[in-house]
């Protein structure tokens, strides 16, 4: 079976910029339902506590962490999605890649645009968060939250299998083959033997001129 060539720039691009939008839309309609129909900091049992709707304003990270140095956060954020950007028009031609890039680029900007434009100010901005199950974790998150985690494991296992940016894979088990089958091939064939001392004496013997 032939390998599907990679993606040229541009479609690999696009891909990342319209799963990035898709993501970004749905965490700011989300959010906004939630800061239309929900009561603060009141719990809603969706389905009972495995799922519940809390909605509160979150001015940290993840479990309230950092809530006095928001302007790192958002600083943080802009930085990944520069990154992202920068790899989606430089480098990245992988199918998986793109969509992996493209949710987790979504997710940032999803985050990212609370801290720019929500109160109390502009880079300092709560981040709205109204999802809890706490069967699973004890914190409190939202839409670009589920995308942030799960694409940078996704990310991870890219890394792993040895996915590159530009679609091909490393190389490492052939080279590791080439190098043994090297190294077999200068080891002396299993069952060759060698002449006997004794019967090359013999052999000789019995060619030399009889008196």
């Amino acid at each position: 079976m032939t390998a599907r060539p990679p993606l040229r720039q541009a479609a690999a691009g696009t891909i990342i910029a319209i799963l990035a939008a898709l993501v970004l839309a749905a965490d700011q309609l989300a959010k906004h339902f939630a800061l239309e129909n929900l009561p603060y900091q009141e719990p809603v049992h969706v389905i009972g506590d495995f799922l519940i709707f809390y909605l509160t304003r979150n001015p940290g990270a993840a479990f309230s962490l950092g809530e006095e140095v928001t302007w790192i956060f958002t600083i943080a954020l802009a930085a990944v999605a520069i990154t992202i950007v920068w790899l989606a028009a430089t480098r990245v031609k992988s199918r998986l890649w793109a969509v992996g890039l493209g949710l987790l680029l979504g997710g940032v900007l999803g985050n990212l645009t609370d801290r720019l434009l929500r109160e109390p100010g502009f880079a300092i901005g709560h981040v709205v968060d109204f999802i809890n199950t706490p069967w699973m974790m004890p914190a409190i998150y939202n839409v670009a939250d589920i995308f942030i985690v799960s694409m940078m494991i996704g990310v991870a296992l890219l890394v792993l299998v040895g996915l590159r940016l530009d679609g091909t894979r490393e190389q490492r088990a052939a080279t590791t083959t080439e190098e043994t089958a090297g190294e077999d091939s200068d080891v002396a064939t299993p069952g060759a033997i060698e002449p006997d001392a004794d019967s090359t004496t013999d052999a000789a013997a019995s060619d030399s001129p009889k008196d």
